[in-house]
Protein backbone atom coordinates (compact mmCIF):
# COMPACT_ATOMS: atom_id res chain seq x y z
CA UNK A 1 0.00 0.00 0.00
CA UNK A 2 1.40 3.59 -0.93
CA UNK A 3 1.75 6.04 2.09
CA UNK A 4 -0.46 8.30 2.72
CA UNK A 5 1.73 11.42 2.82
CA UNK A 6 5.30 10.79 0.69
CA UNK A 7 8.00 13.35 1.08
CA UNK A 8 10.89 13.12 -0.90
CA UNK A 9 14.32 15.06 -1.43
CA UNK A 10 12.34 18.40 -0.05
CA UNK A 11 14.39 21.44 0.53
CA UNK A 12 13.68 24.84 1.90
CA UNK A 13 16.17 27.96 1.95
CA UNK A 14 15.47 31.44 2.04
CA UNK A 15 17.54 34.18 0.29
CA UNK A 16 19.82 34.87 3.00
CA UNK A 17 21.29 31.04 2.34
CA UNK A 18 19.71 29.46 5.05
CA UNK A 19 18.14 26.17 4.65
CA UNK A 20 15.47 25.31 6.88
CA UNK A 21 14.87 21.99 5.08
CA UNK A 22 17.91 19.87 3.84
CA UNK A 23 16.65 16.90 1.46
CA UNK A 24 14.18 15.57 3.82
CA UNK A 25 12.64 12.21 2.62
CA UNK A 26 9.57 11.04 4.87
CA UNK A 27 6.77 8.62 4.04
CA UNK A 28 3.88 8.27 6.42
CA UNK A 29 1.32 5.17 6.64
CA UNK A 30 -2.18 5.45 6.69
CA UNK A 31 -3.82 5.47 10.28
CA UNK A 32 -0.70 5.80 11.75
CA UNK A 33 0.46 8.14 14.74
CA UNK A 34 4.24 9.78 13.82
CA UNK A 35 5.67 11.70 16.51
CA UNK A 36 8.30 13.85 15.31
CA UNK A 37 10.86 15.46 17.74
CA UNK A 38 13.36 18.01 17.49
CA UNK A 39 14.58 21.50 19.11
CA UNK A 40 13.65 24.85 18.74
CA UNK A 41 14.15 25.71 15.20
CA UNK A 42 14.99 22.10 13.73
CA UNK A 43 12.36 22.70 10.85
CA UNK A 44 9.24 20.68 12.31
CA UNK A 45 7.17 23.90 11.55
CA UNK A 46 8.48 24.58 8.08
CA UNK A 47 8.20 20.53 7.49
CA UNK A 48 4.55 20.57 8.37
CA UNK A 49 4.33 24.10 6.62
CA UNK A 50 5.24 22.90 3.39
CA UNK A 51 3.55 19.73 3.53
CA UNK A 52 0.32 21.43 4.35
CA UNK A 53 1.41 23.60 1.16
CA UNK A 54 1.36 26.65 2.87
CA UNK A 55 5.09 26.69 2.94
CA UNK A 56 6.48 26.49 -0.65
CA UNK A 57 9.67 24.12 -1.18
CA UNK A 58 12.73 25.38 -3.01
CA UNK A 59 12.44 21.68 -4.34
CA UNK A 60 11.41 18.12 -3.85
CA UNK A 61 8.12 17.04 -4.16
CA UNK A 62 5.18 16.33 -1.66
CA UNK A 63 2.04 14.13 -2.51
CA UNK A 64 -1.03 13.56 -0.37
CA UNK A 65 -3.37 10.36 -1.03
CA UNK A 66 -1.32 10.69 -4.46
CA UNK A 67 -1.82 14.21 -4.63
CA UNK A 68 0.88 16.53 -5.38
CA UNK A 69 0.61 19.89 -3.36
CA UNK A 70 2.24 21.72 -5.60
CA UNK A 71 -0.07 20.55 -8.85
CA UNK A 72 -2.87 19.65 -7.32
CA UNK A 73 -3.20 21.61 -4.44
CA UNK A 74 -6.75 21.92 -3.76
CA UNK A 75 -7.40 18.02 -3.72
CA UNK A 76 -4.39 17.16 -1.72
CA UNK A 77 -5.20 20.18 1.20
CA UNK A 78 -8.88 18.60 1.27
CA UNK A 79 -7.17 15.47 3.11
CA UNK A 80 -5.30 17.61 5.08
CA UNK A 81 -6.38 19.32 8.78
CA UNK A 82 -3.49 21.53 10.63
CA UNK A 83 -3.87 22.22 14.44
CA UNK A 84 -1.70 25.09 14.24
CA UNK A 85 0.82 25.71 17.28
CA UNK A 86 -0.96 29.52 17.85
CA UNK A 87 -4.60 29.99 19.58
CA UNK A 88 -5.94 32.26 16.54
CA UNK A 89 -9.50 32.05 16.95
CA UNK A 90 -12.61 34.91 16.80
CA UNK A 91 -13.32 35.56 20.28
CA UNK A 92 -16.64 36.84 20.04
CA UNK A 93 -18.20 33.75 17.77
CA UNK A 94 -19.91 30.54 18.90
CA UNK A 95 -18.01 27.30 19.57
CA UNK A 96 -20.72 25.64 16.97
CA UNK A 97 -20.35 28.51 14.17
CA UNK A 98 -16.77 28.96 14.40
CA UNK A 99 -16.53 24.87 13.28
CA UNK A 100 -19.51 24.92 11.02
CA UNK A 101 -17.47 27.88 9.39
CA UNK A 102 -14.28 26.19 8.98
CA UNK A 103 -16.46 23.27 6.90
CA UNK A 104 -17.85 25.54 4.34
CA UNK A 105 -14.30 27.11 3.75
CA UNK A 106 -13.95 23.75 2.58
CA UNK A 107 -16.88 23.81 0.28
CA UNK A 108 -18.65 20.82 2.44
CA UNK A 109 -22.34 21.36 2.98
CA UNK A 110 -24.05 22.42 6.17
CA UNK A 111 -24.14 19.29 8.39
CA UNK A 112 -25.16 20.83 11.95
CA UNK A 113 -25.17 16.74 13.22
CA UNK A 114 -21.74 15.93 11.66
CA UNK A 115 -20.30 19.01 13.39
CA UNK A 116 -22.12 18.22 16.95
CA UNK A 117 -21.01 15.07 16.82
CA UNK A 118 -17.01 16.16 16.58
CA UNK A 119 -17.72 18.90 19.22
CA UNK A 120 -19.26 15.76 21.24
CA UNK A 121 -15.97 13.58 20.49
CA UNK A 122 -13.82 16.69 21.87
CA UNK A 123 -15.86 16.97 24.79
CA UNK A 124 -17.43 20.53 23.89
CA UNK A 125 -20.86 20.20 23.26
CA UNK A 126 -22.31 21.53 26.39
CA UNK A 127 -20.15 24.36 25.18
CA UNK A 128 -21.56 24.74 21.55
CA UNK A 129 -23.37 27.86 21.73
CA UNK A 130 -20.27 29.56 24.61
CA UNK A 131 -18.34 32.32 22.85
CA UNK A 132 -14.50 31.58 22.54
CA UNK A 133 -13.69 34.04 24.92
CA UNK A 134 -15.26 32.26 27.58
CA UNK A 135 -13.28 28.75 27.12
CA UNK A 136 -10.05 27.95 28.40
CA UNK A 137 -6.86 27.61 26.96
CA UNK A 138 -7.27 24.06 26.99
CA UNK A 139 -10.75 23.96 25.62
CA UNK A 140 -9.74 26.33 23.04
CA UNK A 141 -7.38 24.09 21.71
CA UNK A 142 -9.68 21.51 21.55
CA UNK A 143 -11.89 24.12 18.89
CA UNK A 144 -8.52 24.79 16.55
CA UNK A 145 -8.83 20.51 16.48
CA UNK A 146 -13.08 20.80 16.04
CA UNK A 147 -12.25 23.22 13.11
CA UNK A 148 -9.10 20.77 11.54
CA UNK A 149 -11.46 18.00 11.74
CA UNK A 150 -14.83 19.40 10.23
CA UNK A 151 -13.92 19.17 6.76
CA UNK A 152 -13.46 15.37 7.04
CA UNK A 153 -9.97 15.05 6.43
CA UNK A 154 -7.94 11.91 6.47
CA UNK A 155 -4.45 13.11 7.75
CA UNK A 156 -4.30 15.61 10.66
CA UNK A 157 -1.26 17.49 11.05
CA UNK A 158 -1.01 19.05 15.34
CA UNK A 159 1.82 21.27 15.45
CA UNK A 160 2.53 21.00 19.16
CA UNK A 161 -0.56 20.60 20.07
CA UNK A 162 -0.20 20.53 24.06
CA UNK A 163 2.14 23.64 24.42
CA UNK A 164 1.39 25.39 27.24
CA UNK A 165 -1.17 23.05 28.84
CA UNK A 166 -1.23 21.53 31.87
CA UNK A 167 -0.50 17.70 32.14
CA UNK A 168 -4.00 16.55 33.28
CA UNK A 169 -5.71 18.66 30.41
CA UNK A 170 -2.19 17.01 27.91
CA UNK A 171 -3.51 13.11 29.25
CA UNK A 172 -6.75 14.57 27.95
CA UNK A 173 -5.51 15.25 24.63
CA UNK A 174 -3.61 12.15 24.21
CA UNK A 175 -7.22 10.18 25.22
CA UNK A 176 -8.39 12.60 22.05
CA UNK A 177 -5.82 11.70 19.54
CA UNK A 178 -5.73 7.97 20.29
CA UNK A 179 -9.80 7.99 19.44
CA UNK A 180 -9.15 10.18 16.41
CA UNK A 181 -6.81 7.25 15.51
CA UNK A 182 -9.11 4.43 16.07
CA UNK A 183 -11.57 6.37 14.21
CA UNK A 184 -8.50 5.79 11.31
CA UNK A 185 -7.56 9.99 11.02
CA UNK A 186 -3.62 9.68 10.18
CA UNK A 187 -1.77 11.99 12.62
CA UNK A 188 1.13 13.23 12.79
CA UNK A 189 2.39 15.84 15.64
CA UNK A 190 5.00 17.46 16.50
CA UNK A 191 5.95 18.24 20.37
CA UNK A 192 8.78 18.90 22.60
CA UNK A 193 7.44 16.75 25.53
CA UNK A 194 9.16 13.21 24.79
CA UNK A 195 6.77 11.35 27.06
CA UNK A 196 3.90 13.24 24.73
CA UNK A 197 5.38 10.58 21.95
CA UNK A 198 6.40 8.00 24.27
CA UNK A 199 2.82 7.66 25.27
CA UNK A 200 0.86 7.89 22.01
CA UNK A 201 2.95 7.76 18.97
CA UNK A 202 3.63 4.45 16.55
CA UNK A 203 6.50 5.84 15.29
CA UNK A 204 9.16 9.02 16.46
CA UNK A 205 11.08 10.67 13.84
CA UNK A 206 13.93 12.78 15.08
CA UNK A 207 14.32 15.98 13.68
CA UNK A 208 17.28 18.87 13.93
CA UNK A 209 18.45 21.59 11.18
CA UNK A 210 16.22 20.68 9.17
CA UNK A 211 17.72 16.85 8.63
CA UNK A 212 15.37 14.05 9.66
CA UNK A 213 17.86 11.73 11.87
CA UNK A 214 16.06 8.79 12.00
CA UNK A 215 12.22 7.24 11.39
CA UNK A 216 11.87 4.56 13.87
CA UNK A 217 9.16 2.25 15.38
CA UNK A 218 9.05 3.61 18.84
CA UNK A 219 9.76 -0.02 20.04
CA UNK A 220 11.67 -0.99 18.06
CA UNK A 221 14.09 2.72 18.80
CA UNK A 222 13.89 1.89 22.40
CA UNK A 223 15.40 -1.56 21.47
CA UNK A 224 17.62 -0.91 19.30
CA UNK A 225 19.39 2.23 20.79
CA UNK A 226 18.24 2.06 24.51
CA UNK A 227 21.26 1.26 27.07
CA UNK A 228 19.98 -0.73 30.32
CA UNK A 229 21.61 0.00 33.12
CA UNK A 230 22.17 -1.75 36.60
CA UNK A 231 22.19 0.01 39.68
CA UNK A 232 24.80 -1.75 42.09
CA UNK A 233 24.20 -0.13 46.07
CA UNK A 234 27.31 -0.89 47.76
CA UNK A 235 27.67 -1.62 51.68
CA UNK A 236 30.07 1.03 52.22
CA UNK A 237 30.83 3.49 50.25
CA UNK A 238 34.60 3.04 48.01
CA UNK A 239 36.51 5.52 46.66
CA UNK A 240 37.63 4.02 43.49
CA UNK A 241 36.33 0.98 40.73
CA UNK A 242 38.95 -1.50 41.71
CA UNK A 243 41.12 -2.19 39.03
CA UNK A 244 40.12 -5.56 38.52
CA UNK A 245 36.74 -4.34 37.36
CA UNK A 246 38.53 -1.93 34.64
CA UNK A 247 36.86 -3.99 31.60
CA UNK A 248 33.31 -3.41 32.87
CA UNK A 249 31.60 -0.20 31.56
CA UNK A 250 31.17 0.86 35.39
CA UNK A 251 30.86 4.43 36.31
CA UNK A 252 30.72 5.46 40.69
CA UNK A 253 28.80 7.95 42.10
CA UNK A 254 29.98 10.98 44.16
CA UNK A 255 29.32 9.29 47.65
CA UNK A 256 30.90 6.28 46.73
CA UNK A 257 27.78 4.10 47.44
CA UNK A 258 26.52 3.51 44.12
CA UNK A 259 28.19 1.91 40.97
CA UNK A 260 26.71 1.58 37.56
CA UNK A 261 26.71 -0.35 34.84
CA UNK A 262 25.91 0.17 31.33
CA UNK A 263 24.82 -2.81 28.79
CA UNK A 264 23.52 -3.48 25.34
CA UNK A 265 20.13 -5.45 25.72
CA UNK A 266 20.56 -6.65 22.56
CA UNK A 267 23.95 -8.50 23.50
CA UNK A 268 24.11 -12.29 24.02
CA UNK A 269 25.38 -11.65 27.10
CA UNK A 270 25.32 -8.95 29.94
CA UNK A 271 28.22 -9.88 31.75
CA UNK A 272 25.99 -9.25 35.19
CA UNK A 273 26.36 -12.29 36.39
CA UNK A 274 30.29 -12.37 35.98
CA UNK A 275 30.64 -8.43 37.20
CA UNK A 276 28.43 -9.71 40.65
CA UNK A 277 31.42 -12.56 41.39
CA UNK A 278 33.95 -10.24 40.55
CA UNK A 279 32.84 -7.33 42.39
CA UNK A 280 32.21 -9.84 45.37
CA UNK A 281 36.47 -11.04 44.88
CA UNK A 282 37.18 -7.30 44.64
CA UNK A 283 35.76 -6.92 48.49
CA UNK A 284 32.49 -5.42 48.03
CA UNK A 285 29.65 -5.88 49.48
CA UNK A 286 26.52 -5.15 47.85
CA UNK A 287 23.51 -3.69 49.50
CA UNK A 288 20.47 -3.51 46.40
CA UNK A 289 20.46 -3.79 42.66
CA UNK A 290 17.89 -2.18 40.11
CA UNK A 291 17.50 -1.99 36.75
CA UNK A 292 16.64 1.08 34.09
CA UNK A 293 16.05 1.31 30.78
CA UNK A 294 16.84 4.17 28.84
CA UNK A 295 13.79 6.72 27.97
CA UNK A 296 13.13 7.94 24.87
CA UNK A 297 14.52 11.39 26.11
CA UNK A 298 18.05 9.55 26.39
CA UNK A 299 17.86 8.47 22.82
CA UNK A 300 16.60 12.01 21.26
CA UNK A 301 19.27 13.80 23.63
CA UNK A 302 21.81 11.22 22.46
CA UNK A 303 20.82 11.99 18.28
CA UNK A 304 20.76 15.29 18.76
CA UNK A 305 24.50 15.46 20.23
CA UNK A 306 25.85 13.07 17.89
CA UNK A 307 25.05 15.23 14.86
CA UNK A 308 25.56 18.84 16.78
Amino acid sequence: MSPIVSVKNLRKSYAGGFEALKSVNLDIEEGEILALLGPNGAGKTTLISTICGITVPTSGTVTVGGHDTQTAFRAARNLIGLVPQEINLEPFETVMNTVSFSRGLFGKKKDDAFVEDILRKLSLHDKKDNKIMMLSGGMKRRVLIAKALSHEPKVLFLDEPTAGVDVELRKDMWDVVADLKASGVTIILTTHYIEEAEAIADRVGVINKGEILLVQDKSDLMRQLGQKQLKIELNEATSRIPDALSAYDLSLSDDGLMLTYSYDTKAERTGITTLLNELQAAGLQLKDLQTAQSSLEDIFVGLVKEKA
